[in-house]
């Protein structure tokens, strides 16, 4: 496995070796000393799988009381998956970074506590499977908008489909609730 830094602190992209032939492909998605090396949590307690069609943008979530570190790939089509930095104090605060995961590229995204996350579904249908460092809370939910122009991201689509509840997140300046650096 290759895992790089990326410009927000805690935010890395891991691109695994992959072994192909003609009877198909093999690789690791997580592998505990090579995670330990690398400054990763070895601590994942529930994994999520969310099936999503094109244009779907899901987020910017995350949990204040029970923080959530999320190592997020895509098992089928392809997504941008997005970290925020909204931790109070932190010099990257309102920093974010864009990754494209695809089902071909094979990389994962891990997205420390912290950090709200989200995704735009950019095939036609996607198929995104994320490990957690905590147990989702509903009482615990929290988000900023996904167009918040401070944050100023390039989602590449201007009407994505949002929940209900997406549909009504407060800005960042806005959210009375943010972790702290």
């Amino acid at each position: 496995m290759i895992v790089e830094n990326t410009s927000l602190e805690g935010v890395k992209i891991i691109t695994p070796r992959v072994f192909e032939d003609d009877r198909g492909y093999f690789f690791e998605s997580y592998k505990t000393p090579i995670f330990e090396q690398n400054g990763l949590p070895t601590n994942f307690v529930q994994d999520n799988e969310a099936k999503s069609t094109l244009g779907v943008l899901r987020g910017l979530h995350y949990q204040l009381k029970h923080p959530q570190g999320k190592l997020v790939r895509v098992v089928s089509g392809s997504i941008l998956d997005v970290a925020v930095d909204i931790r109070i104090g932190s010099p990257t605060f309102g920093e974010s970074e864009i990754v494209h995961l695809t089902v071909e590229n094979r990389k994962m995204l891990y997205i420390p506590e912290g950090f709200a996350h989200g995704y735009l579904v950019t095939s036609t249908e996607a198929i995104v499977t994320y490990k957690c460092t905590a147990v989702y809370d509903p009482n615990d939910q929290y988000g900023i908008i996904w167009n918040d122009e401070t944050i100023g991201l390039n989602w590449k689509n201007d009407t994505p489909l949002l929940s209900e509840k997406d549909l009504i997140l407060p800005k960042l300046s806005e959210q009375k609730n943010l972790p702290n650096y």
